[in-house]
């Protein structure tokens, strides 16, 4: 047996299919490839944000005080990026957030 024969392939992340707003902008309901249905309120998304703004690059430390985001908080667009993640403009204007599907799926 070769040893390409003998390892695993890396198990696929799953992937959302469909992503919705709500109405009222202050949630997004993603239905992903498996089955799985997550509702993420805009205020989850908005305090996770994985930006370099939010997060310091070195150490992972989170900068970002999540109790400064508005519990009103709204998603006012939506855009995907590339295969694997989306963008997020929210209402405070913050737009530099790419949340991979792995950290979508960890949220809902």
């Amino acid at each position: 047996m070769s040893f390409w024969e003998s390892i695993k392939p890396a198990r696929r992340a799953p992937v959302a299919v469909t992503v919705a707003v709500a109405a009222d902008q202050r949630s997004l309901t993603l239905t992903w490839d498996d089955g799985h249905i997550a509702t993420l309120s805009a205020q989850h998304l908005r305090q996770q944000c994985p930006c370099a703004e939010c997060v310091e690059e070195f150490t992972g430390k989170r900068v970002l005080d999540p109790s400064r985001v508005a519990d009103d908080m709204k998603i006012l667009e939506v855009a995907p990026v590339g295969n694997y993640a989306l963008t997020f403009v929210f209402g405070d204007a913050h737009r530099t957030g790419i949340f991979n599907w792995s950290t979508l799926r960890q949220l809902g």
